[in-house]
């Protein structure tokens, strides 16, 4: 604390303390008080007047002194002036040992301060040693990192960027004065750039993946298709052995419980290897650089991308070859690609979700069912379907298993069956078409037993007699067309059941379409082309329709049957009644009646030529050539053309025929032409009429035959007897004339007359047989 500034009323003991000071300092200490306290003109003037006073005082007292002691002044004037000779001499010498000494300071100041130096530069170098060394182990640290990124050892580049930051960046850009933190805040600004080039250099290796993966998708749908195949062998020998193992199919529980020993790696085979390492590395990199979302949103684009590329355009035909190979390299790729999906969820599921893969496999099953179902408007193979069919199937099977839903697809499957059926529809017409047109409508002759066997084989034909009785050559009933038919249905059922084989989920879809479409088949073809054919004036031709639609029936019949047999679980139960069936049954009699106009056609036209002369003058010597034509003209139809029939409708014609004849016969002499008859004239016709009567006697089943004659035989016993009168009484008319009619009888006797006029010379009766080409 500085001490208080002393008050100066008279400046004479201070400036005696002043002068008497022992050093300049004390000296200016003492002075510094009196001249802040003289501070007006007054007292400055007044401490001038001190100092004059004590230095007079001083000259005074030196004076006394040099007056009083002059000899000893003196004395001492001579003793200093030795002194000061001494001193001259001393100071000379002080002054060479300065200069000595002075030098040889020089000269130690000089080392001392090159040891000044040398310490400083020591402490530099050491400075700068500490500071190489630690910017050498951030320097190491960098390199070990960039070392890493070329090793592609991306996790580890980043955890040695993180240690790099944590213990030698951060702690050293905290220190400002630290000497390496220029280096360390340029190698902290340039981490990020090292960060980045580890995203890019991983995902450029991610993209290579990418690539590969592309390369290899249809290579690993063709082992997962084989792997299914495989599978199918498996559980198909199983069902061999155990028939209920028929029940399952692939991929349900049971197949799947058998099947689990078999173990087979579709990502990871002899065949193709798929590694998951570059996803993995790209993965943990994001997630240290904390971008997984981002990564998540580039992967799932990319994937998008590649999935783009190997779905075709929605123009492309692909079955413009012909065949599907397109359609197969097409399903192998998607089902690669969808594999390869669904193992990335199961390795990495934080990059991609159930969700987005199982969008991603519907948008391709709608591509390709888009392009394939307009692909398959240029398809008219129906055997190109059945196999664009069993590839999608495969398809089916392969990623079920793999845990996608396949409902789209099964979907699909069913516009895929229409279009087959419409395709086997059209082929199988055409077929139908062909063998009814070219048929000969002749009874099929067969030379040998081995043919005859083939024929039983296709067809549902069941022979009356024992095989072992039949004699070869023989002839079957129906023509040719029939086991054609036959085996054509066959065929078509075989056909339906083939596309159905493997994977289908619609069965009762099939079995409606397959009765629908033979139905058409049956109806639309076979029966209305033999129906068209009835209008053949052939009578052979009309007969073997009939026979024809006779075992098209029992075929139906037996079909039926067969539908029912091979219809699956799902369906309703009940009966099946194709419509084919009714229609070859209705068809049958308008065959019949068919029959019965060409042959009573053919009655009328010999009937028609019957020339009767009714006024004969001579009695007739023989049987009229037109009744000898007709019971051959019968006789040969019923061993020749009607042989085939079924005996109940070779029965119904010859009665209806008989039947026919007679009312024909009989409507000769009611004609309005004839005016009279004669005796002889009944008796041409008489002859006639016993010939037809003994004709029909001697046939099979004569009594039956024989009542379609008691009308017109009776009508001749009318026309023959003498007393007319017996007709108009009704007892005896019913016992003798009962089937006479009670009209024609009163006109037939009115024309008779017991008159017989001269013989008339008339041109021959033309030959018949000739005529109508019978013999």
């Amino acid at each position: 604390m500085p001490r208080k500034a002393q008050t100066w009323d008279d400046y004479d003991s201070a400036v005696a303390q002043i002068i008497l000071a022992p050093s300049d300092s004390d000296f200016l200490d003492q002075l510094i008080p009196v001249l802040k306290d003289a501070t007006t003109s007054s007292r400055i003037g007044s401490l001038a007047q001190s100092l004059s006073q004590y230095a007079e005082d001083r000259e005074g007292d030196i004076e006394q002194i040099g007056l009083t002691k002059h000899e000893e002044f003196l004395g001492s004037v001579n003793q200093l002036q030795k002194v000061r000779e001494g001193t001259v001499a001393l100071t000379a010498e002080i002054l060479d040992l300065n200069q000595s000494i002075q030098a040889s300071t020089e000269k130690l100041a000089e080392q001392k301060q090159a040891l000044v130096n040398t310490r400083g530069v020591r402490q530099n170098i050491t400075d700068v040693s500490n500071a190489l060394e630690e910017s050498l182990k951030i320097l190491r640290a960098v390199n070990n990192a960039h070392e890493l990124i070329r090793k592609k050892e991306y996790h580890r580049a980043l955890k040695s960027l993180e240690d790099l930051q944590n213990e030698h960046l951060i702690p050293t850009i905290q220190n400002k004065y630290a000497t390496q933190y220029k280096l360390a805040d340029m190698i902290q600004r340039s981490i990020p750039a090292s960060q980045k080039t580890i995203s890019e250099s991983v995902m450029a290796d991610l993209n290579k993946w990418f690539l590969e993966v592309r390369e290899k998708s249809q290579l690993l749908g063709e082992i997962a298709f084989f792997a299914t195949q495989q599978r199918r062998e498996r559980q198909k020998k199983r069902a061999e052995v155990n028939e209920y193992l028929k029940n399952f199919k692939l991929n349900s529980a049971i197949e799947l419980v058998f099947d689990e020993s078999n173990e087979f790696d579709v990502i990871d085979n002899e065949e193709n290897q798929i590694d998951f390492t570059p996803l993995h590395k790209a993965l943990h990199t994001h997630d240290a650089l904390g971008q997984v979302d981002k990564f998540r949103v580039e992967y799932a684009a990319t994937r998008r991308q590649q999935k783009d590329l190997i779905m075709p355009s929605s123009s492309e035909n692909i079955f413009a070859g012909g065949d599907d190979e397109t359609l197969m390299g097409l399903l192998e790729n998607i089902a690669g690609f969808a594999i390869i999906e669904k193992a990335t969820v199961m390795r990495a599921p934080t990059i991609r979700s159930t969700i987005d893969v199982d969008e991603l496999w519907d948008s391709m099953c709608q591509i390709a069912i888009r392009v394939i179902a307009k692909s398959l408007q240029e398809v008219n193979d129906a055997d190109l379907l059945v196999k664009i069919k069993m590839n999608i199937a495969l398809f089916i099977e392969t990623m079920e298993s793999w845990g996608y839903s396949v409902t789209m697809m099964n979907n699909f499957q069913l516009t895929l069956f229409y279009k087959y059926a419409e395709l086997l529809r059209r082929r199988f017409g055409e077929d139908f078409q062909e063998i009814v047109s070219t048929d000969d409508y002749m009874p099929m002759a067969i030379n040998t037993r081995d043919e005859y066997q083939k024929v039983v084989d296709v067809t549902w034909f069941v022979d009356d007699k024992p095989e072992e009785e039949l004699v070869f050559p023989c002839v079957l009933p129906f023509s040719q067309m029939y086991p054609l038919c036959c085996i054509d249905i066959r065929n078509l059922l075989n056909q339906f059941l083939i596309f159905t084989s493997e994977h289908f989920h619609n069965p009762n879809v099939v079995d409606e379409t397959l009765r629908k479409s033979l139905d058409e088949l049956l109806t639309d073809i076979v029966c209305q082309s033999l129906v068209e054919r009835l209008n053949s004036q052939y009578l052979g031709q009309i007969v073997q329709i009939l026979i024809n639609l006779e075992h098209f029936e029992t075929a139906c019949q037996v079909l039926e049957q067969i539908l029912i047999r091979e219809r699956s679980s799902t369906s309703a139960g009940g009966p099946i009644t194709l419509k084919a069936t009714e229609a070859f049954r209705n068809n049958k009699k308008a065959a019949e009646k068919r029959i019965f106009e060409l042959v009573n056609s053919k009655i009328d036209d010999l009937v028609d030529t019957s020339d009767y002369d009714w006024t004969a003058t001579t009695p007739p010597k023989e049987t009229s050539n037109y009744m000898q034509t007709l019971t051959r003209y019968l006789s040969n139809i019923m061993n020749s053309t009607l042989l085939g029939l079924p005996r109940e409708i070779k029965e119904l014609i010859y009665f209806d025929a008989l039947s026919h004849a007679a009312n024909k016969i009989l409507a000769l002499p009611l004609s309005p032409d004839v005016k009279k008859i004669n005796p002889n004239g009944v008796a041409a016709m008489a002859l006639d009429v016993q010939h037809l009567s003994k004709f029909v006697g001697g046939l099979e089943n004569a009594f039956m035959l024989e009542q379609n004659l008691d009308e017109l035989q009776q009508t001749v016993a009318l026309m023959q007897t003498e007393n007319h009168d017996e007709f108009f009484d009704i007892s005896i008319r019913n016992k003798k004339f009962g089937r006479v009619d009670a009209m024609n009888g009163p006109i037939l006797l009115e024309k008779l007359t017991q008159t017989v006029d001269a013989p008339v010379r008339t041109a021959p009766l033309a030959n018949f047989s000739s005529r109508f080409g019978l013999r």
